[in-house]
């Protein structure tokens, strides 16, 4: 089974291909789906434990949350010491079930797959890019979005460039829907014709 790891920054286009892949059929493992149903289950004691206050009827209050880390790199730290492990686990108990299903390809929706280190979990790494006009315009007309929470999420991300530089493949997706669109259905097609080779055996 092919594991395909996707990333890119914000306003890249990420869930757009996310979204292309589990309409051609492939499981995809969302992180950031993943994190939500952590903060009504598993974490959300934890992370009230660590950030009091947080927890509302049951669930973590993401802005509250929020508001206690966006500007505290000490108490993001302690978050993410909560949260990464128990996404690691789920998307490894992901991986297993779609592997023991005869998934021949799945795909890893992880937005800090470079940050946190997940290269290993995977055997290539697709990053999602476009211009860095086109991303500041599909940032601004996303709704909530405010100056200091952008510079908050771009401060935490690796630059563009420096993902291009990794990245085993690179996908423009400033070429609009259909062709993005093809261009996942190529993909797959030449993962699952070995004509992408895992980077640990190529």
């Amino acid at each position: 089974m092919f594991v395909l790891g996707l990333t890119g920054s914000i306003g890249m286009g990420k869930s757009t291909t996310a979204a292309m892949f589990r309409e051609a059929g492939v499981p995809v493992h969302d992180s950031d789906a993943a994190v939500h149903a952590l903060y009504r289950g598993a974490a959300a004691p934890l992370v009230e434990a660590a950030f009091p206050g947080t927890l509302q009827n049951g669930e973590i209050d993401r802005a509250r949350l929020a508001a206690r880390v966006i500007h505290d790199a000490a108490a993001l730290k302690r978050l993410e010491a909560i949260v990464h492990p128990l996404v690691r686990a789920g998307r490894a108990e992901f991986v297993a079930k779609a592997r023991a299903d005869g998934a021949d390809l799945v795909v890893l929706d992880i937005p800090l797959l470079y940050e946190t280190g997940c290269e290993s979990e995977v055997d290539a790494v697709l990053l999602v890019t476009a211009p860095e006009e086109v991303q500041k315009s599909r940032i601004a007309a996303r709704p909530g979005m405010t100056g200091a929470k952008l510079a908050a999420i771009i401060a935490k991300q690796m630059p563009d460039t420096e993902k291009r530089r990794r990245a085993d493949i690179i996908l423009d997706t400033s070429s609009g829907h259909a062709a993005v669109a093809q261009h996942v259905q190529d993909l797959i097609a030449a993962i699952r014709t070995g004509r992408v080779k895992s980077r640990d055996h190529a």
